[in-house]
């Protein structure tokens, strides 16, 4: 936090990667700032396929360093927000005519190895015709290969690490946007610094700010907004170019039992996802397709959804169609353009851009993946270690302190929720555990002494209760409808339209006074 108007780090973007390195920047002692034009996690950082991973299909692409993080990186998250991540087991079935059995198994050999110590179970072959559940595949599909990896609430991340940066002292403001960066430098002996101009996207309210260095993570902007922060910057205006690709998914009614996910080979060399998704549906992802630019947002094409039906319906045993899919969502990768040709191919890896024009550094984050935020966090530290000297009180530490909610360990999880369900006993144990699943132990903080469902408040449908809706508000930033629905939560995929229509009713009449109100007196308390 500031006291001069003055901060160390001013964060552009509200993204896992900017929640990231602003939570590692506050705990480390320095004064950050965060603004975010839209929701938090509004874009790519609420549209992933939901995994923590090291990417098997990177290893094709010799993108060693980068699967090695991704899995060590696999391991802290796990402990770190047990919460909302947990272990997710792998099937992938095998198909004559595609990758041959000796490279999935060396893959998965490698998959098991390269990323130092890992808890979870090791891959192995299994018959798909004896296992415990019905495999909901082609009955002549009976081989495949079974792994370990992981599955996050992408959005509830975000959240989390920017509620943690709040705790070590981070201004985090919501709905404002960079209009206007200038490097002072250095004069009368004083110290150079930006003056940044914000304006709230909802009010049109202005402020000035000072930072003495920025980090540019507005994902699918960043080469925007390098060009406004470096427009006069001494390397003769050279900007990184970035390559957007649009990764689309959708969700279906459940097709298979079991808790385990399945990865399926497409004869395009591609794989699709299908995973178990909010109890009583599959999540289905994800495509890489060239996106020219941001002027629509993101929105999965008609191809694209036939790409995903077409892919799954080649293992299914009674093929899915338009008509079965319940919500669609997509999302734009910000990717460091390598000059790939073939979207698949484009590096997932991160690429940091430093400009330090006038000794006031600017760092722009090209591409990432989810799993790897928290590394990409330090490695933005590292680069602005020279002019941070003397500020920072401690070097890297989020690699061990849990973000909030999660403070009990991850094979402690069903204990949780079973303790949270004994002390709410007359609330029903489902909706509990759903709870559990958003909020860990804040969930405590969400209920408080609510004991009986009418003291929930009004019951929206799909499992939102009014308590629920009142406690993001105040406490994480919901400003709008739908970030309650679809991000802070998934109640919208649990409702009918007509519920939905009821609640985002409800939402504009009551929260544009009540519930900012209550979020001034939580800040001020």
């Amino acid at each position: 936090m500031s006291t001069n108007g003055l901060y160390d780090i001013l964060v552009i973007g509200g993204g896992i990667n900017g929640a990231g390195v602003a939570r590692d920047a506050a705990g480390r002692g320095l004064s950050v700032a965060l603004c975010e034009q839209g929701d938090f996690a509004g874009a790519t950082s609420s549209a992933s396929t939901k995994l923590i991973h090291g990417g098997l299909r990177y290893l094709e692409y010799y993108e060693f360093r980068l699967v090695a993080e991704a899995l060590s990186e696999r391991e802290h998250l796990l402990d770190i927000a047990p919460h909302i991540a947990w272990p997710l087991r792998f099937v992938m079935p095998h198909v004559a005519g595609l990758r041959p059995r000796w490279m999935i198994r060396l893959g998965l050999w490698l998959y098991d190895h390269i990323g130092g110590h890992i808890s979870l179970p090791k891959s192995k072959g299994v018959q798909l015709d004896r296992m415990a559940h019905a495999s909901g595949l082609k009955q002549e599909i009976t081989r495949g290969f079974a792994y370990s990896d992981a599955w996050v609430d992408d959005a509830r991340l975000v959240i989390f690490n920017l509620l943690s940066a709040q705790e070590h002292g981070a201004d985090i403001m919501a709905r404002t946007r960079l209009v206007d960066a200038r490097r002072v430098p250095a004069a009368d002996g004083g110290d150079g610094r930006w003056t940044c101009t914000l304006e709230n996207t909802r009010s049109g309210e202005r402020r000035t700010v000072q930072a003495r260095a920025i980090v540019n993570t507005a994902g699918p902007w960043v080469a925007k907004m390098d060009h406004l922060l470096n427009a006069g910057a001494g390397d003769g205006g050279k900007h990184a170019a970035v390559k957007l690709v649009r990764g689309s998914h959708i969700v279906v009614p459940r097709l298979f039992d079991g808790e385990h996910a399945y990865i399926l080979q497409n004869d395009d060399k591609r794989i699709v996802f299908m995973i178990p998704y909010e109890e009583r549906y599959t999540l289905i992802g994800t495509t890489d397709v060239p996106q020219e630019n941001m002027d629509r947002g993101a929105q999965i094409s008609a191809e694209e959804e036939a790409y995903l039906l077409r892919a799954v319906n080649q293992y299914l045993e009674r093929p899915i169609g338009a008509q079965d899919i319940a919500w669609r969502y997509a999302g734009v990768r910000p990717l460091f353009d390598d000059e790939s040709d073939n979207p698949s191919a484009v590096t997932r890896d991160y690429t940091l851009v430093l400009q330090a024009d006038h000794e006031l550094p600017c760092v722009s984050v090209y591409g990432g993946k989810i799993t790897t935020y928290r590394r990409l966090a330090e490695s933005v530290m590292d680069k602005l270690a020279p002019w941070m000297q003397g500020r920072a009180r401690r070097a890297s530490w989020t690699a061990t302190e849990a973000l909030p909610g999660a403070r009990f360990k991850r094979a402690d999880r069903a204990a949780e929720v079973a303790r949270l369900q004994k002390k709410y006993a007359q609330l029903d144990p489902a909706y509990l555990a759903r709870l559990f699943s958003r909020h860990g132990l804040n969930s405590y903080s969400v209920l408080r002494e609510a004991q009986t469902p009418d003291e929930l408040g009004r019951d929206f449908g799909g499992g939102l209760r009014q308590r629920e809706v009142e406690y993001l508000a105040v406490h994480e930033w919901a400003c709008e409808a739908d970030d309650v629905l679809w991000r802070r939560t998934k109640c919208g995929l649990h409702m009918s339209e007509q519920q939905r229509q009821e609640f985002k009713d409800w939402f504009a009449e009551f929260g544009a006074s009540g519930f900012c109100a209550g979020r001034m007196q939580a800040k001020a308390g």
